[in-house]
């Protein structure tokens, strides 16, 4: 009973290691991994979070200021005290000064520290569809590459049945030799390209595994599937891109928070007040004295130059921003529209070998194959028919992959979300 249960304990061990080494990912998957683990985007978040914490004290006022020692007392330690002469001269004076800083000066700095976050996180995002961008590709790259293998894998069994045919056809004198050796010579080729294949699925395991920040060994498999998305040119419109970018937003937050630094700068060419106590405690007989102050500072012409230099600099700078923006919104339409063009120029290519040049090329490969099988034909003929319905394939399959390369590359212009 004992061994049963070890059994069965080992049993469900095995099985759940396999289920982990066999786990397959989709997209989405490998996307929110991406957006959960990736050390890139966590970066982000603790400036983030940095940031808003620093502007939790941006309503601080100034410290004040403890002041004391002697007031107005005389060199002679004899004079402090009282005499038939006098009543004592000189104090201990306790002093207190508070600067009250202006509110509009107090709201603005507020205002500008609770906005720096709102850059960082629109460059998060602009991080987070770059991340995206990159493994849509590897993601795609790889379902392509196991089109390919199983078309490979294919081809390796028929050749491998040509080549035994052709090696019992020739003992009968039914088959040529440079027919046959040129059969081996495509098998050797295709394990070639088949190594090879395999181990770019490799690369793009690691790619994909150092993306999401796991083991880079980690064993998965993808899901195949994929979707062919259909583009309105209106989603390029500047209006659009403007709203959905987030280089473009980042951009625009900048230029918020510079508002909000000529506000800071105009804030300060207002006034601040101040109050200020003092105690004297008198030496001798004479009476406890205070001393109550207020202060303000007023900002005079020659204390505003920088002041005013500064809010000038922004200015100019806002403009230089607004520029940059119109640069990017005017590229990226026109990458977008050429890469649409591309696109269903590129999906038509691909229709067409489908429902058109392969189906033609199977048709010739069958008949040649079948002429060869009833001793009527020449091997040579089927191998280049064969050839030639592989080649198709292959470049059917990059025809898919140029597709899905263009389709990763205006969702990274459109910044799809």
């Amino acid at each position: 009973m004992r061994n049963i249960k070890k059994y069965i304990i080992i049993g469900c061990l095995i099985f759940g290691f396999a289920n982990v080494n066999g786990q397959t990912l989709s997209l989405d998957a490998v996307l929110s991994t991406i957006k959960t683990n990736n050390p890139q985007l966590k970066m982000y978040d603790a400036d983030i979070q940095s940031m808003n914490a620093a502007a939790k004290g941006a309503k601080t006022w100034m410290p004040p200021q403890i002041n004391t020692g002697l007031f107005m007392a005389p060199y002679d330690v004899k004079m402090w005290n009282a005499n038939e002469m006098n009543q004592g001269m000189g104090a201990y004076m306790l002093g207190f000064t508070q600067m009250i800083p202006n509110a509009a000066k107090l709201k603005a700095d507020s205002d500008y520290m609770n906005a720096m976050s709102s850059v960082e996180a629109e460059n998060k995002s602009y991080t987070v569809n770059q991340l995206n961008a990159l493994a849509k590709a590897n993601y795609y790259q790889w379902v392509v590459l196991d089109k390919k293998i199983k078309i490979a894998n294919d081809n390796l069994l028929l050749l491998e049945y040509m080549i035994k045919s052709m090696e019992i056809r020739y003992q009968y004198n039914m088959d040529k030799l440079p027919t046959y050796y040129k059969a081996k010579s495509q098998y050797s080729g295709l394990q070639s390209m088949l190594v090879m294949m395999q181990n770019g699925i490799s690369q793009k395991r690691i790619v994909l595994n150092t993306l999401m920040a796991r083991d880079k060994n980690t064993d998965f498999e993808i899901d195949t599937n994929y979707t062919l998305n259909e583009y309105n040119v209106v989603e390029s419109d500047s209006t659009s891109l403007s709203q959905n970018r987030s280089d473009v937003q980042a951009i625009e937050r900048t230029m918020e928070l510079n508002q909000l630094k000529i506000i800071i700068e105009k804030s300060k060419l207002l006034p601040e007040f101040g109050v200020k106590y003092d105690h004297m405690f008198a030496f001798g007989d004479r009476p406890q004295q205070f001393s109550l102050m207020g202060m303000v500072s007023i900002p005079m012409p020659w204390s505003t130059k920088m002041n005013k230099a500064t809010i000038n600099s922004i200015k100019i700078k806002n403009e230089s921003l607004e520029w940059q923006k119109q640069m990017i919104l005017n590229e990226a339409s026109g990458m977008i529209l050429g890469m649409q063009t591309e696109f269903k120029n590129l999906k038509r290519q691909y229709d067409i070998a489908e429902k058109s040049i392969i189906p033609a090329l199977r048709r010739n490969y069958d008949t040649a194959i079948l002429v060869w099988q009833n001793n009527t034909g020449d091997l040579f003929v089927v191998l280049d028919s064969w050839e030639a319905l592989n080649m198709a394939h292959i470049d059917k399959l990059d025809k898919l992959q140029a597709i899905l390369s263009t389709q990763v590359e205006i969702e990274k212009q459109l910044e799809t979300k």
